[in-house]
């Protein structure tokens, strides 16, 4: 896969130091610290470690086209789809599995089901961790928010009862990927 320049995507897509930028480093440092911290516990899982500390530090890149005025983003979007435009922003510098951590770490993942029952306004199919870096990064964000949780993690209790506010489904995953990463 080769090393690819973190720092230097970040700055094309977050060029100015702000408050927008100041979370959203802060963010990926924490997101990143700890799976980085739950890959090296877990060398049993033969973790592909350059790549996580990669793609845990892009996985929030297209949060600055949203409109959440709370974390500084001024953007047009929903919320919902930064993942989505983050791996578009990815694809399109040639970094396909990148892209893919951006995508699917919402939640515990979107499937098609949810994004058509819920009217969202997503491409209609699945965006659902699949690898094991894609599970542990999207398991590592729960932990912090770009808000309340910024610099301290929140509890794996406080991880349950956000993801209770999802799905039974996703307070499962998380029991799971904490049986596997934790």
């Amino acid at each position: 896969m080769g090393t690819i320049d973190v720092k230097g995507i970040i700055d094309m897509y977050y060029p100015e130091d702000n408050e927008l930028k100041n979370i959203y480093n802060v963010h990926a440092e924490r997101v990143t610290s700890l799976a980085l911290e739950m890959a090296h516990r877990h060398p049993e899982l033969d973790i592909d470690i350059q790549f996580v500390e990669e793609a845990a530090m892009l996985h929030d890149l297209g949060i600055f086209l949203t409109d959440a005025p709370r974390i500084h983003c001024f953007g047009t979007e929903d919320y919902l789809c930064h993942g989505y435009l983050g791996g578009k922003l990815l694809r399109a510098l040639g970094h396909e599995h990148h892209a893919r951590v951006c995508e699917r770490h919402t939640g515990t993942g979107l499937t098609k089901d949810i994004i058509v029952a819920n009217g969202w306004n997503l491409p209609v199919k699945d965006f659902v961790p699949e690898t094991v870096e894609e599970q542990l990064i999207c398991f590592a964000d729960k932990f912090y928010s770009k808000t309340k949780y910024l610099e301290t993690a929140r509890t794996f209790g406080q991880v349950e009862e956000s993801m209770a506010k999802i799905s039974p489904e996703s307070v499962e995953k998380v029991r799971r990927w904490a049986a596997m990463f934790m």
